[in-house]
């Protein structure tokens, strides 16, 4: 992509892995795709986003700012994360990203806001990842594009099917994935622009609190609506994942 400023490839590669959000919620609202499959899918992303943690956010991090920079954003964001989704929980987030067992919509219950800041909850941290990686002009890492973008499909498709079980009208699931999709961007051309000039330890503590609160969101919403339905399969899938992630860096690096 040359001769396009770098803010502006931030923001593209932060929209081509949101729109897997877009394009999953249409999967999962026009398309009868079994539960045990979408659960299967979300293992299966759940896997690629744990190796682009361990291997390209973590990896880097440590490379750059050092162990407490990097341990004290893994836990901060992991901590902010926690905390803010337990609050959304409460308000009826709490099981955006099922597929079966959403529920159903009630006049003035607030539920469809809270899902719709948990998805940007869920949403930003991965996506300010990918303007970070786009410092000290490395180029972007297509591998936590790709991770990201894996992880998503299933995240929109899981999470729009339970929607529409809800009673949730077409505009509001797709409203909501649309406008997710484009702050995905947004929020990429930000974790370029904001952070390009800030010393290497400020951006690899950014990383991992991006990659802390990444992870509290696999465990605290992907894994559950992997293992409801995949049960003992759920490991074997969710290291496939792992495992497609992995080689995708090796075959990048």
């Amino acid at each position: 992509m040359a001769g396009i400023p770098v803010w502006l490839q931030a923001g593209f590669w932060g929209l081509v892995a949101g729109s897997a959000l877009l394009l999953g919620a249409a999967a999962g609202y026009w398309l009868r795709v079994p539960q045990r499959m979408i659960a299967a899918i979300m293992a299966f992303g759940s896997g690629v986003l744990i190796s682009a943690l361990s291997f390209e956010l973590m990896e880097h991090a440590f490379h750059t700012g050092g162990f407490a920079s990097t341990a004290i954003g893994f836990l901060s964001g992991a901590g902010v994360y926690t905390f803010a989704n337990r609050w959304l929980s409460q308000r009826g987030a709490r099981h955006r990203k099922r597929s079966g067992c959403q529920p159903a919509v009630k006049q003035g219950d607030g539920s469809g806001t809270a899902i719709a800041l948990g998805a940007l909850l869920d949403g930003i941290p991965e996506s300010i990842v990918i303007g970070l990686s786009l410092l000290g002009g490395r180029g972007v890492g297509m591998v936590a594009v790709a991770a990201i973008f894996l992880s998503n499909f299933p995240e929109g498709l899981s999470s729009a099917a339970g929607m529409k079980r809800a009673g949730r009208s077409r505009a509001a699931i797709f409203g909501i994935w649309g406008g997710i999709a484009l702050v995905s961007g947004i929020a990429a051309l930000l974790g370029y622009a904001v952070f390009r000039h800030f010393p290497p330890q400020i951006v690899a503590a950014t990383t991992a609190v991006a990659a802390g609160a990444v992870l509290a969101m696999i465990v605290d919403t992907m894994i559950p609506e992997a293992f409801e339905q995949t049960h003992d399969f759920a490991g074997l899938i969710t290291v496939s994942g792992f495992l497609a992630a992995f080689a995708l860096s090796k075959l990048g690096a």
